[in-house]
């Protein structure tokens, strides 16, 4: 009689067994890393919290800094620490592009390109105990496929997974190489997603992707859009029933006026726009082959103060930017100022194997960090300057999480524009939308406040 092939992918049962999973990078990475943790679960494993001892380690990496790669090895010798004999999973983007150098780390078993991510149940052995270090990844022209994911931070905010992959040839960037072509979610199921999520009691979903403007794109597998990102956020719009719903980030080009003005008249997308900018300088933002001049970006942002006042404006900047000369670097402090942004996420350039820019004349390190501490130090007096204006206005804040400060519990929440807000632990809930006063600025983007009577939406 002949025996039957075992399938080499029919997952082992768990039960008894402990994992515990840590993300790197973005809020992409972090519902996937959420995605796998459920197919885990439902294998037997039990979840225990990262910087705990468990059986096995799954960390979902990030590489767009070489800081990135360090923290990788970094949080593995800790996971080590805490029980030498574990099993220690790599995974996400630092595994799709340099699986070799994560392999070469002492105690990683077992290594998972992007593609293979989501099959971390089905790559495990069933003995733990082995010695064996497997890698398993496919090359970048063959990334492909949707796997939906959405994470939950305190049960009151989720972050939902909508588009992956970029077909953009950014100079400095490998997440095209780490996560392949541009593709989406179908609409229906993102809706669908997106309402089970509301269900559930979730206040506010962050819709969130690698380009997520370009949402549509490879939506049933061609490369072409069969839906607008207008078309589904009208969709969510009109057919979950949900408090707020946010847009992670969104490219310049790809903020048209009608998405602008879309959002400004919503019922439920909150005034908060983030608009990776990377430099004010023309002449750097051609080096970076990025899709948009600085004249476009101010376009975007008048466009915005002029149809959704109460708009908070956020900005992505690299400095450091090969070649970057300082009458460019000052070029992109003037267009920050004078653009007056919100607030300011500032990355020192840090040049990544693979890309066109790290072929180009590099800036000494000492002068990126220079100018990351000029450019934060103005992102800083932005952001007080933002907060200042919200002195004695009145808002919806979602609470999320309480904390102790100078032995005072306080909670805090989210205005719908961004700005941090804490009040007494005793005047709200997590999960509830209160009327807030705000009373005092307590730096850039943080304030306290006073709860007005009743809540708007209980828990």
């Amino acid at each position: 009689m002949e025996m039957p092939v075992p399938n080499p992918l029919l997952p082992a049962r768990f039960e008894g067994h402990t994992v515990a999973l840590q993300t790197l990078g973005c809020k992409l990475n972090q519902a996937e890393t959420s995605a796998v943790g459920k197919r885990l679960e439902e294998r037997g494993f039990t979840r225990v919290p990262g910087d705990q001892a468990a059986d096995v380690y799954v960390l979902n990496t990030c590489s767009v800094t070489e800081n990135a790669d360090k923290e990788t090895a970094l949080l593995i010798r800790r996971a080590l620490r805490a029980n030498p004999s574990a099993y220690v999973v790599v995974t996400g983007c630092y595994a799709q592009l340099q699986p070799e150098a994560v392999r070469s780390i002492p105690g990683v078993k077992l290594v998972l390109g992007s593609n293979e991510k989501f099959q971390i149940a089905e790559r495990l052995p069933a003995d733990l105990r082995t010695n064996d270090i497997a890698v398993h990844r496919c090359e970048t022209e063959d990334l492909g496929g949707f796997e939906t994911a959405w994470s939950l931070g305190d049960r009151t905010r989720a972050f939902l997974k909508v588009q992956d992959g970029c077909d953009y040839k950014c100079t400095y960037c490998t997440i095209p190489m780490a996560r392949g072509a541009s593709r989406s979610d179908t609409l229906e199921n993102v809706v669908l997603q997106a309402q089970k999520l509301a269900g559930s009691g979730v206040r506010e979903i962050v819709l969130t992707g690698v380009n997520t403007g370009d949402y549509g794109k490879g939506e049933f597998g061609d490369k072409k859009h069969e839906h607008t990102f207008l078309q589904l956020i009208q969709a969510l719009d009109e057919q979950v029933d949900v408090a707020r719903i946010r847009i992670s980030s969104v490219e310049p080009n790809l903020m048209h006026p009608e998405l602008i003005r879309f959002i400004a008249s919503s019922r439920r997308f909150v005034p908060h726009f983030h608009l990776p900018l990377q430099s004010g300088s023309d002449a750097v933002l051609g080096r970076m082959k990025r899709r948009y001049r600085s004249e476009l970006y101010a376009e975007r942002v008048r466009s915005i103060r002029s149809m959704v006042p109460d708009a908070c404006i956020g900005a992505d900047v690299i400095t450091g930017f090969p070649g970057e000369t300082e009458e460019e670097f000052n070029q992109t402090l003037d267009f920050v100022r004078e653009n007056a942004l919100d607030y300011v996420h500032v990355f020192t350039y840090s040049s990544r194997p693979g890309t066109e820019a790290a072929l180009l004349e590099q800036v000494p390190l000492a002068v990126r960090k220079e100018r990351t501490t000029r450019l934060r130090a103005i992102g800083e007096r932005l952001a007080l300057l933002s907060a200042e204006r919200s002195r004695g206005r009145e808002y919806d804040v979602l609470f999320e999480e309480g904390k102790d400060a100078e032995g005072v519990e306080w909670i805090e929440g989210y205005t719908p524009n961004y700005l941090r807000v804490s009040v007494p632990r005793e005047s709200a809930e997590p999960g509830q939308l209160v009327k807030v006063v705000i009373k005092e600025v307590l730096g850039p983007g943080k304030l306290s406040g006073e709860c007005l009577p009743a809540p708007i939406l209980a828990v």
